[in-house]
């Protein structure tokens, strides 16, 4: 890794080298995943992304976590100008994003999403799907382009269940050919993974509803078949939250019970690791007691990345030391600062992180054209 990132001995456990699966990773840092709508209207990875994740490989970060890739022709894509991997266009896009990256010596995973009844932009189709027939709470993101409440989506039924667990798969496969190192499967944030965790979003009553085991069943067909698709070689993750981006302060109705049963589960999965996000990933994730990265690591038996607020250095060093995380992943610090890791191993200043680049709309255009503005000044 170089001089650079021997790291202080304040933040020395940062700096350590560790293992996910077979991904060798040069330190515990990581960029979060963060939906920054930047493809063309089709869902190819522009020159611009290109650049913006090339910097953070850059800067010294071990490990890149895409933004959330849409993963069929039909209702997974949740936001005008995401990204796919659907087609060859787009993985060959990927492909060049992935070779910059490695370049710089960071190894990328690809995060697959589906948006399922939180879709406000898609190309394919005109209304969305979910577990059930149930209107999302808030509001769709204006800084994704969104406008309103979100529409009721139609109940998904076993045809497009399956149809979903398999756009999941080709899209992991062509994630391994276009050179990616793994794949994270996104259970988070209020989408449709996370739509079917959620008691009040799935009120299914076949075997996909009810029951926290019944709940955790499309997680379980997709990780398989990723599995399956992808082999044993790159890794495997998920993320999962409690909030979500349209219910910030959502928290699980049994809370440890159903972090038990959560955690246990995908234990027992063939995965690499787990990806808690958090507001402030250290707080307990109950009221009280251990925080969720912590008893995902506990219950879970697997690598857990921790993630929350976590540009401190003083907390991301009590994350790794006190709440078992093997990794950090970065979302404000990493758009601070795209040498976050640089900086901190060196004792240099970092900023406060400036609202602007995500607002009117949290695209690579705005950024660099808040960045060139606070230059010139």
């Amino acid at each position: 890794m170089g001089r650079d990132f021997a790291g202080s001995r304040r933040h020395a456990a940062l700096f350590e080298p560790t293992r996910i699966g077979r991904m060798a990773l040069r330190n515990r840092l990581a960029v979060a995943p963060m939906t920054r709508v930047s493809a063309s209207a089709d869902g190819v990875a522009s020159e611009r992304m290109g650049r913006y994740y090339a910097a953070f490989a850059e800067g010294g970060f071990a490990l890149l976590i895409t933004e959330g890739i849409y993963t069929d022709r039909a209702f997974s894509q949740g936001y005008l100008f995401q990204p796919g991997l659907t087609d060859d266009a787009q993985q060959a896009a990927w492909a060049g994003i992935v070779g910059r990256v490695h370049a710089h010596g960071a190894k990328i995973v690809a995060q697959l999403m589906h948006a399922g009844a939180l879709s406000q932009g898609n190309r394919f189709r005109d209304h969305s799907r979910g577990p059930s027939p149930v209107k999302p709470k808030g509001q769709q993101l204006q800084v994704y382009r969104g406008q309103g409440a979100f529409a009721t989506p139609l109940p998904l039924d076993q045809a497009g269940i399956d149809e979903i667990v398999d756009g999941f798969a080709e899209a992991a496969a062509r994630a391994v050919a276009a050179g990616f190192d793994g794949v994270e499967i996104h259970g988070a944030n209020g989408y449709l993974i996370d739509q079917f965790l959620t008691r009040y979003s799935n009120q299914r009553d076949d075997a996909y509803g009810g029951s926290t085991a019944n709940r955790l069943r499309l997680l379980e067909q997709v990780v398989a078949a990723v599995r399956r698709r992808i082999g044993g070689g790159p890794v495997l993750g998920v993320r999962i939250s409690q909030g979500k981006v349209n219910d910030f302060a959502h928290r699980w109705e049994a809370g440890l019970d159903d972090a038990r049963a959560l955690f246990g589960r995908l234990g027992a999965l063939p995965l690499d690791y787990v990806h808690t996000t958090e507001f402030e990933a250290w707080q307990p994730a109950f009221g009280e007691g251990a925080s969720l990265a912590a008893l995902a690591a506990e219950m879970a038996g697997l690598p857990v990345i921790a993630n929350g607020s976590l540009h401190v250095p003083a907390r991301a060093m009590e994350m790794v030391a006190s709440h078992r995380a093997s990794l950090l992943s970065l979302g404000r610090g990493a758009l601070a600062h795209a040498d976050w890791p640089r900086r901190v191993a060196a004792g240099d200043a970092l900023s406060e992180f400036d609202r602007a680049i995500l607002s009117p709309i949290a695209d690579l255009a705005n950024a660099e054209t808040m960045i060139a503005t606070r230059s010139s000044d």
